[in-house]
């Protein structure tokens, strides 16, 4: 089978290039390197079932041809992590809006199974836990950008769902929560990277707020699992899935368990919000996923727990600073 991935040399998208073709398929990752990197795809070095090419999911030429040559997509790529989108809110509207656009429209014309990637954000500020996918979404007020990621994605799910409904596309919404690993860079504000570099440099940890708000972590092998067996699941299309762990823990238990992990010194700082990020932004209490569609429709769920997460990102940053 020929997979076609946006983003594919960013963090997950490689993970599941790297899956795909020891599974036997074809892979085309498209990236414009912004955030991906070449050295995410070294695994697959070698392989001539793996093929890169730079370019942007705005192309919409470029799209199209890709998509005319792939049976499968994954439209992965997308503007991401809270400090970029609170840096640049414009460029992360219009880049989740219209490369979501381009790959749908482009899917169209032979109705290819379409996987578009959306966000937990999504849920916004609701308080019924666990966020279940057709609970009803809050979102905060316009002048605070930082909504303005969840509305992309809510409409990129909907734009999605309209075409499923209208022309039966064959699509599948997923609702990425947090997911990370290996290969996950802390550059965008993704938290356990940076918590894991800073403690193994020996530098504070800083958490933002009180440190009481909770997420929950999934490992992204785990995740990929979830994204092939979803793509050999027929029933799961025109569906919206959750795709997450559903282990809750509070970002300062967070902070303390890499420390702990690393055997650090480093000290855990409390960060106002205000220190962090511009006017605009503000930050929700818990984020918890119920996963139980996705283990109906699959038998699978992700489980592995926090502490394996945390010894994979630990050995790979060990790794790199040795090198």
């Amino acid at each position: 089978m020929k997979v076609l991935i946006t983003g594919g040399a960013g963090f997950i998208g490689s993970h599941l290039c790297e899956r795909l073709i020891a599974e036997g398929h074809a892979v085309t990752a498209l990236d414009d390197l912004s955030t991906g990197r070449r050295e995410n795809l070294a695994g697959t070095a070698g392989s001539n079932r793996m093929r890169l090419i730079e370019g942007s999911v705005l192309d919409a030429a470029l799209v199209q041809g890709l998509v005319d040559d792939a049976d499968v997509i994954f439209h992965l790529a997308a503007a991401v992590g809270v400090k970029l989108i609170m840096d640049e809110p414009s460029k992360s509207i219009l880049t989740n809006i219209n490369g979501t656009e381009n790959v749908l429209k482009a899917a169209l014309k032979d109705k290819k199974l379409t996987f578009i990637a959306s966000t937990s954000e999504v849920y916004g500020k609701a308080t019924k836990f666990p966020f279940a996918e057709d609970d009803d979404l809050t979102i905060g007020a316009t002048k605070n950008l930082r909504w303005s990621y969840a509305s992309a994605k809510q409409l990129d799910e909907f734009l999605t769902l309209a075409y499923v409904r209208e022309v039966g596309l064959p699509a599948i919404v997923l609702r990425f929560f947090n997911t990370t690993g290996p290969r996950q860079t802390g550059r965008y504000g993704m938290v356990l990277p940076n918590f894991v570099q800073s403690a193994l440099d020996g530098r504070p940890l800083l958490v933002h707020g009180t440190g009481e708000q909770t997420r929950c972590f999934g490992h992204v092998a785990d995740v990929v699992e979830a994204l092939v067996r979803l793509m050999q699941t027929p029933a799961a299309r025109g569906e919206v899935f959750n795709v997450a762990n559903d282990q809750e823990i509070s970002i300062r238990s967070l902070a303390e368990e890499v420390v702990a992990a690393t055997g650090s010194r480093s000290e855990i700082r409390l960060v106002p919000y205000s220190e962090v990020y511009p006017p605009g932004f503000e930050d929700m209490q818990r984020r918890l996923p119920d996963v139980s569609k996705l283990e109906r429709t699959i038998g699978y769920r992700p489980r592995r727990p926090l502490s394996e997460i945390i010894r994979d990102i630990i050995a790979e940053k060990r790794a790199s600073m040795a090198a």
